[in-house]
């Protein structure tokens, strides 16, 4: 199988694409570099470009001989994109539906797109499955919403068969330490932990502590970056066996909560870094877990990487890259 991977030069990208070379997949890595890292493709081979950019699309799936793509590439800051919201849809959506004709007039039928569980919105049960109602709170989340619907009409009309991989909190590093989270924004709760135990951040913040959980703050999945590109890969065994068009939770199915990751990056670290409790933060759920039983079912995936596993690989990678990729240039 030859592979096209978009935005493979990112976080979640990088691990999948060395993952599909370590099961002999040719891979190709199509990334803009506005977020993405030079050194995250490792030795993959890198066109720089724009998804939307038609030619360079078509050029690369003749040259590449691709048979199926991963679709990485988009903006994923809610917060942003409550700010910006014409930015998620240009990027996110309209750009998709670019990437998406070239594909289908390249002769390309089969795609796994990164979406998100923000498509449910804030849970009314737990744990969240796939019959779920879907209800976006935040321009990035209906910009993952409205590709999945796109997905299925370049199915019906096209088609081109597509997985849409709803994860939930991707966390941690590559078990050797040389694949990481490196943001120049960092917003997610792990590398905000790691950069606090590092000192590049004065105290981390726990935004509320009175929530309707055992320990007043917020629960949340947790899944290792690895366990979710073994998913990509599974998603892309699945299509190329011919398998129909579908949306699939990928968690493990159980809940950490802010104070537990806290507790458990001031363990792996050995540092007591300082924390500062703040006012809950507009739009954030108590609580969010997955029901995973048909990815278990469909893709025979299971997450293998608990809570403490992710802390520490991802202590190890910032602890040798306090300044990201930049350190090792």
């Amino acid at each position: 199988m030859s592979v096209l991977v978009t935005g493979g030069a990112g976080y979640i990208g990088s691990h999948t694409v060395r993952a599909l070379r370590a099961r002999g997949a040719d891979v190709v890595v199509l990334d803009s570099l506005e977020l993405g890292h030079v050194e995250a493709v490792l030795d993959a081979p890198l066109e720089v470009g724009d998804i939307a950019d038609a030619a360079l699309v078509a050029d690369i799936v003749q040259r590449h001989a691709v048979d199926a793509v991963v679709h990485f590439a988009g903006y994923k800051a809610a917060g942003e994109s409550m700010e910006v919201p014409e930015k998620y849809f240009e990027n996110n959506v309209a750009k998709t539906a670019r990437l998406l004709d070239t594909l289908h007039a390249a002769g390309v039928a089969q795609f796994v797109f990164s979406s998100s569980c923000s498509v449910y919105g804030t849970p009314s049960t737990l744990p969240v499955d796939e019959q779920h109602p879907t209800g976006p709170e935040s321009p990035y989340a209906e910009s993952k919403h409205l590709v999945e619907r796109m997905l299925r009409w370049f199915d019906d009309c096209h088609g081109l068969r597509s997985v849409s991989l709803r994860y939930f909190n991707a966390a941690g590093a590559s078990a050797d330490a040389r694949l990481g989270e490196d943001s120049p924004r960092p917003l997610n709760l792990v590398p905000l932990a790691m950069l606090a135990a590092l000192g590049k951040i004065d105290a981390l913040s726990v935004y509320g502590t009175d929530y309707p959980t055992p320990d007043g703050t917020c629960v949340r999945d947790y899944i290792h970056v690895d366990d979710l590109a073994d998913a990509h890969v599974r998603a892309l065994g699945y299509l190329a066996d011919g398998g129909p068009s579908t949306a699939l939770n990928v968690g493990t199915g159980q809940g950490s909560s802010v104070l537990e990751v806290i507790d458990g990056a001031k363990a792996v670290s050995g540092i007591d870094f300082p924390v500062k409790l703040v006012e809950r933060r507009p739009g954030d759920p108590s609580a969010v877990w997955a029901d995973n039983t048909r990815v278990r079912e469909v893709l025979g995936w299971q997450a293998e990487h608990a809570l403490d596993e992710i802390l520490a690989s991802a202590w190890a990678w910032h602890s040798t890259h306090p300044e990201g990729y930049a350190t090792s240039r």
